[in-house]
């Protein structure tokens, strides 16, 4: 037992010397990926749809969207995906930070510096905050919050924890948030409903933000548990990656890891129903194992079988992820290409949304292909 407890623990943060430290170009390339139908992928396929209309071109349209409340779709694996890969980072990033410097009052001070303009970003993205007007503003609405709240959860659990007591904290929160939905009672209505306007979740959001309450049927507040399990199992995940194994040996990890995890959302689906909007336990896991396994497909390609050379256009979006998704929130940058598109709408008929998207997205990805070459990396 006391073998098991030293090799689980031996991925502690504070052991800098006995971890691997080259750069996982696979989590560069998924994050890039994951970017990419964020800032313009989306819009290109549904663009494809209208012109194309075929079976293929409508499944691939159907995917780019949410579930409506039950079920899963391509899309909704995005958000999980973004908060799972920042977990990853954080391994690396605090092993760095603390390698250079002990002192954990820096990183504390690095980590809220970071949660601020996280959440800030949010509310200039989603939030309204550029209205100036308080009451426009939603307080909590945005991915980018979402990640804020899952890395500081993450940072506590493994600042002050050793691996076996975060795994038994990150499966608590599982079940913490199971028994919120499952046990504690909405006013007048009762307790266990997983209704798109009736669940404990959105009631809880409603009661604290008020106005501030985004309007929609997402919540926030509670569902901030599993946003920090989904952030902790990409920790785990980043502890594998750094792991002395071999690179086949992480890789069959990864994929047993990713298996369990799925199976386990699937298994605890059928009591406690998993749907995005409230990121319920079982979604959590459901999700997060497709993004383990995804992490396994792009480092089996990229590391396993060494084959680098496609990565490189979505390693130049996920390079600058943040300024990426800011700015395509914020700016249009499709504007920006129809200058020299619009004229060509009255011979392309159909079609022209395919451009017009294709158009956009290209303006981006060359804003971010100059500052890659240029190794300008905006990060927070």
């Amino acid at each position: 037992m006391k073998t098991l407890l030293s090799k689980v623990n031996y991925f502690e943060i504070s052991k800098n010397n006995q971890v691997s430290k080259e750069r996982i170009i696979s989590v560069d390339a998924l994050r890039g990926f994951d970017m990419f139908w964020i800032i313009g992928g989306k819009q290109i396929f549904k663009g494809l749809d209208k012109a194309a209309d075929n079976s293929v071109t409508n499944f691939l349209y159907e995917q780019l969207d949410h579930a409506k409340w039950l079920g899963f779709t391509f899309y909704d694996i995005i958000m999980p995906l973004f908060l799972y890969l920042v977990g990853i980072s954080m391994v690396y990033s605090f092993r760095k930070r603390l390698s250079v410097d002990e002192s954990r009052s820096k990183l504390w001070k690095h980590i809220l510096i970071r949660i601020f303009w996280l959440w800030v970003l949010g509310m200039m993205v989603q939030g309204k905050l550029l209205t100036y007007d308080i009451e426009e503003i939603k307080f909590y609405s945005n991915t980018l919050q979402a990640i804020a709240a899952g890395y500081l959860i993450s940072a506590l659990l493994i600042l002050n924890l050793n691996v076996i007591k975060q795994i038994i904290a990150t499966a608590s929160l599982l079940v913490l948030y199971w028994g919120i939905m499952t046990f504690v009672s909405i006013p007048g209505v009762g307790s266990g409903f997983y209704l798109p306007e009736t669940n404990f979740a959105l009631y809880f959001d409603k009661l604290v933000l008020g106005s501030f309450q985004d309007g929609t049927t997402y919540t926030w507040l509670i569902s901030s548990l599993n946003f920090g399990v989904t952030t902790m199992l990409g920790v785990f995940t980043g502890y594998l990656l750094q792991s002395n194994n071999n690179v086949k040996g992480k890789f069959y990890n990864l994929v047993l890891f990713g298996v369990v995890t799925f199976i386990l959302g699937i298994i605890w689906s059928f009591w406690h129903p998993s749907i995005k909007h409230i990121w319920t336990s079982s979604f959590t896991l459901i999700s997060g194992g497709i993004c383990i396994l995804l992490v396994s497909l792009f480092y089996y390609f990229i590391d396993v079988l060494n084959l680098k050379r496609w990565t490189t256009f979505f390693v130049i979006i996920g390079s600058n992820a943040i300024f990426a998704y800011v700015t395509a929130h914020i700016f249009d940058y499709r504007l920006i290409a129809e200058v020299f598109t619009s004229g060509l709408e009255k011979y392309l008929d159909n079609w022209y949304q395919f451009i017009y998207a294709l158009g956009g997205f290209s303006v981006l990805y060359l804003l971010l292909k100059y500052m890659h070459k240029n190794k300008i990396f905006i990060k927070i």
